[in-house]
């Protein structure tokens, strides 16, 4: 645990630029990590990194232990969209973690893309080379991968700059009261349950968009299209959660689990964004996985 108390000096800069100069063997990226992570406390509160502190502030930061894990290459399938030297884009299968830590130090993402492409982006450190973004365990479909620093570099400032297209499938618990709208409400991690992100008060969450519309309504299910506007931790879970119809098969916000799913039916079902290097518009769609088809057949 490190608590400090912002000197006068210090006053008027950004939480995450402020961390950075306090704590010089920590990197503004993990900084950033720690307080998107729920680790930092300012005043007592969760903050956001664009926060500005003032003189007199106290901050309390958790250090998480840092494991240095170092992925080995493994023969695992990779379902291949697209690739060229600079990035492929993979339909990611449901079931399988994206980069190794705590408890899945083997059999992720990252081991095969290193047996596939044994260069990648090195901006993720060890434990994630080539990652840009990420998508949970359970879900499914379209992920980016950086092939080289570059690459990974421009991807992710479209990331920031929310330029990329991203549009997920949901199957969600029962009708929901609107055939479309727009879900504006900031997200930041549970004071309680750390394991969940909640809707929150702007004042201590993070703005969080999610334009949403139904493709198909059935008795129990209902099938939604989500445009992600931002990107945070548990987006489309928490925010549909938030309308009473959460995803099916989500063990962490639905109350129920609907008859035959044994995982989260959330598919990344399309994603676009600019070429790093040609700067042209590319537009990627991962196909359904069978689980997913087969929980659409009672939607007939």
């Amino acid at each position: 645990m490190i608590e400090l108390c912002v000197l006068r000096e210090r006053a008027g800069l950004r939480l995450d630029r402020y961390l950075a100069l306090e704590l010089p063997d920590f990197s503004r990226s993990r900084v950033q990590r720690l307080i998107d992570d729920g680790f930092v406390l300012l005043n007592e509160q969760p903050p956001r990194t664009r926060d500005l502190v003032r003189t007199g502030d106290r901050v309390r930061i958790e250090i998480p232990p840092l494991q240095q894990i170092e992925a080995a290459a493994e023969v695992i399938p990779l379902e291949i969209i697209f690739e060229d030297d600079d990035l492929l884009v993979l339909n990611k299968e449901a079931g399988m973690v994206v980069h190794p830590g705590a408890g899945n130090q083997e059999h992720t993402l990252v081991n095969a893309l290193l047996h596939h492409c044994p260069t990648l982006s090195g901006i993720g450190g060890k434990e994630r080379p080539g990652i840009v973004h990420r998508l949970d365990k359970e879900t499914s479909g379209c992920l980016v991968v950086a092939k080289n620093d570059a690459a990974h570099r421009e991807l992710s400032k479209q990331f920031a700059a929310r330029t990329m297209q991203k549009i997920y499938l949901a199957l969600v618990l029962g009708r929901l009261k609107k055939p479309s709208g727009i879900i504006d409400a900031p997200i930041a991690r549970h004071p309680i349950h750390r394991q969940r992100m909640s809707i929150a008060r702007l004042s201590r969450g993070r703005s969080a968009v999610t334009e949403y519309k139904v493709l198909r309504a059935g008795a129990e299910l209902s099938l939604v299209e989500c445009v992600l506007h931002s990107g945070r931790t548990h987006q489309i879970r928490v925010h549909l959660h938030h309308l009473g119809n959460p995803v099916a098969g989500d063990k962490l916000y639905a109350a129920k689990l609907a008859r035959g799913l044994s995982r989260q039916m959330l598919h990344a079902w399309k994603l676009g964004f600019t070429h790093p290097r040609s700067d042209a518009w590319m537009n990627f769609e991962a196909p359904l996985p069978p689980d997913f088809t087969k929980a659409l057949e009672s939607l007939r």
